[in-house]
């Protein structure tokens, strides 16, 4: 069906149409120079350090995972209220995941108390995501890193430019970790980033990028190498010029899109605060999120299926962010996980729904979609 208000957008234009034309136009696709400009620009937009761009933002967290020589036998503590590409991460290394449970209904972000509870002699990483884009607790999860010498690895594919008490997200662990598929505040179709400001760990992700060679098929192409050879398992997890070039575009445009995000979600948050039946997490945050998406709680008692059915009748696509990832059959049968371990995670998943959120909205649309949820709401209420 044609939604009146998808649940996302893409703000795409003139600019990227020449861009990619041009890559087109050089008969030079896969991994080059303009890969290269763009690892350089996205670098030096978080302060310097290394980027290294890959194929999408689940090759870039197992890149950051594999990089630290995470293996079987080996614990990473990581959120159930993701995607699920945080999790099946690390069980391509061979590791287990463990759960920790969210901060509460305020606060959507794996809870800093939870990450402490879960930690064994096997742990060797803590994997945040900072949900919606507004930024975890870093300094509390930086402090029980250090407490018992833990990587830190941030998946930040919702958060590009947001900071946390002045930095980052995406720069405050040993890693971060980008994406930037179709719904997300940089697009290029498919793509992602691995971003680390430690020189060893970036030689390390960019020759295991690509099979585990140093060089790569345009060092060739510039007369630099007849030959190679391979000093450690690699993937093929490189990107392309296509993407690079939509990046490059997107780049110059996120902060731009981002503080539209912003006047959005203060435009929801005027008309939806005080709705019986509705609740709004990170209402009061205090950082400097990205606004990736608008999640809002429902109360217990109103059935959410209803909701959303009621919405779509309206031309409103509305979402669920997320499934809790420990409750999937995969994770269910593998590690024995069950319904209860992680209530916090749980209840949200079953109350919240996310509203449309683009930056090709205008605050009418915020408006009307806020008007129309308030309806859906009153009349799904049990009277």
């Amino acid at each position: 069906m044609k939604w009146r208000y998808p649940l996302s957008d893409i703000d795409l234009g003139k600019e990227e149409e020449r861009e990619v034309l041009k890559v087109l136009r050089s008969r030079w696709l896969s991994t080059g120079p303009v890969t290269e400009k763009f690892e350089k620009a996205f670098s030096e937009y978080l302060g310097g350090g290394y980027a290294i761009a890959v194929s999408n933002g689940t090759a870039a967290l197992h890149l950051a995972l594999a990089c630290l020589e995470i293996q079987e036998g080996d614990e990473v503590i990581v959120p159930s209220l993701t995607f699920v590409a945080t999790a099946n991460a690390v069980l391509y290394t061979g590791a287990k995941p463990v759960f920790a449970d969210i901060v509460g209904l305020d606060d959507l972000n794996i809870s800093p108390e939870g990450i402490e509870k879960k930690i064994s002699k096997r742990t060797k990483a803590i994997l945040v995501m900072h949900y919606g884009g507004y930024p975890c607790d870093m300094k509390a999860i930086l402090k029980i890193a250090k407490d018992h010498r833990l990587y830190i690895i941030e998946d930040a594919a919702h958060a590009p430019g947001a900071e946390y008490q002045g930095e980052k997200c995406g720069t405050i662990g040993n890693l971060g970790c980008f994406s930037f598929f179709s719904n997300k505040n940089i697009v290029t179709g498919e793509g992602g980033l691995v971003f680390t400001r430690n020189k060893s760990l970036a030689e390390k992700v960019r020759t295991m990028r690509s099979h585990g060679m140093r060089a790569l098929s345009w060092d060739k192409y510039r007369g630099r190498l007849s030959s190679y050879d391979i000093e450690r398992l690699g993937y093929n997890y490189r990107t392309t010029e296509i993407q690079s070039a939509l990046g490059l575009v997107q780049l110059r445009k996120l902060d731009r899109n981002n503080r539209r995000r912003n006047k959005l979600v203060e435009v929801y948050q005027k008309e939806l605060q005080g709705t019986e039946g509705i609740s709004l997490p990170f209402s009061r945050s205090k950082d400097s999120p990205s606004y990736h998406i608008f999640p809002i709680l429902l109360a217990p008692t109103i059935a959410r299926d209803k909701v959303m059915e009621r919405l779509k009748d309206s031309g409103i696509q509305a979402s669920v962010h997320y499934p809790p990832v420990h409750l999937f059959s995969l994770y269910r049968k593998r590690f024995g996980f069950k319904v209860g371990m992680l209530p916090k995670t749980e209840e949200v998943s079953r109350r919240e729904i996310t509203l449309p959120l683009h930056p090709r909205m205008n605050v009418e649309d915020v408006k009307w979609i806020a008007e129309k949820v308030k309806s859906v709401i009153c009349d799904c209420t049990p009277k």
